[in-house]
């Protein structure tokens, strides 16, 4: 039954009208200003010592960025039809398997970095093992090995002769009966991570939020732009994650569906869901030029790297010690001062 749902995907002509000019353009505008902010945050973060885990968090995911901004010229020249039919079978094994891994390295990086600002803001600092160095590195080693060893059968199961249909290749023409079944299985696993990563951060972000106010309120600030500068830093992660990852993860479960056979429907309705995929992944893919936002926003001495970068001006020796000097520390640092000045004013 799933072969001949399957054969019926394969032989529906998928209209490539559109995405196979606009999106090609897309890409490829998405891929010059990644390169280039992604280089440059490489350039910078790794002149940073890792002695936290938030920079060691933060490095890992340029290192992810960097590497799913490289798949891009390859994704752009087979969606555009250029080339032969080869180019397009090695970019469905190799290169948009690497593209989607990347992307979900990233969705648990974030999510660490999240746990990383909740222990270090509510939770006393040094009380946990997580926010040790090395127990940092141990995390992001263990999610990239289980992430390419999970990813590993898409690229071994795509071992069947590729079909050709309309000019066009599918990806999962190339997937044996048990590649098309772990394609769908990890494709739920993929939906387990991003749900599962969303809730932990607006768990960990609600709780850092409530301890932020409530170190303002106790030292009675009444700064609209320290306010505003707070909120901007506590949910632009969240803000960020949800934009551009939300979409793809509710347009990519039916679409899959349809490519595996495991749910039946018109070549018509594939095609909006092709599409409708396609948008919504190109928006996530969008990520890798945001990600910079967040090294904006929440690493302090990433920020005076690049002001200093961008001015041509050399850093002070104190600036240049301070590896450490995260925004979430500054919030740290500010709710101790705020704590101790309302301790201070309840025993007078």
């Amino acid at each position: 039954m799933n072969n001949t749902l399957s054969n019926t995907s394969i032989k529906c002509v998928r209209d490539t009208s559109v995405t196979s000019v606009i999106f090609p353009c897309l890409y490829s505008i998405l891929f010059i200003v990644a390169l280039i902010l992604n280089s440059l945050a490489a350039w910078i973060f790794f002149s940073i010592p890792s002695s936290s885990t938030f920079v060691v968090f933060l490095k890992n995911v340029v290192v992810a960025d960097l590497l799913m901004t490289l798949t891009i010229p390859l994704r752009v020249l087979s969606d555009a039809g250029v080339g032969h039919w080869q180019l397009r079978a090695f970019h469905c094994r190799y290169s948009a398997v690497l593209f989607y891994i990347t992307m979900y390295i990233s969705i648990l990086l974030l999510g660490l970095i999240s746990l990383d600002r909740y222990l270090k803001i509510v939770r006393p600092p040094g009380k946990c093992a997580l926010q040790r160095v090395r127990v940092g590195q141990a995390l992001s080693a263990a999610v990239w090995v289980v992430m390419l060893t999970l990813a590993l059968p898409n690229v071994i199961l795509s071992d069947q002769p590729p079909q050709v249909s309309g000019d066009r290749l599918k990806c999962t023409s190339m997937k044996s009966k048990a590649g098309l079944l772990w394609h769908e299985g990890f494709n739920y696993f993929c939906q387990v991570v991003f749900w599962g990563t969303l809730a932990l951060m607006v768990v960990c972000y609600t709780f850092i939020s409530k301890r932020v106010y409530e170190s303002y309120k106790a030292s009675k600030s009444k700064s609209q732009a320290v306010t505003r500068r707070t909120k901007a830093k506590v949910f632009v992660v969240v803000g960020v994650f949800f934009i551009c990852f939300a979409p793809f993860h509710f347009a990519r479960v039916p679409y899959t569906l349809t490519q595996t056979g495991s749910m039946v429907s018109h070549c018509q309705a594939q095609n909006a869901l092709y599409i409708a995929k396609e948008t919504t992944l190109w928006l996530s893919a969008t990520n890798v030029c945001l990600d910079p936002l967040i090294y904006v926003f929440l690493c302090k001495v990433f920020s005076k790297r690049l002001a200093a970068a961008i001015c041509c001006k050399p850093l002070h020796k104190g600036a240049m010690e301070s590896h450490t000097a995260t925004s979430t520390q500054m919030e740290m640092s500010q709710i101790a001062q705020s704590n101790r000045l309302s301790y201070s004013g309840m025993s007078q």
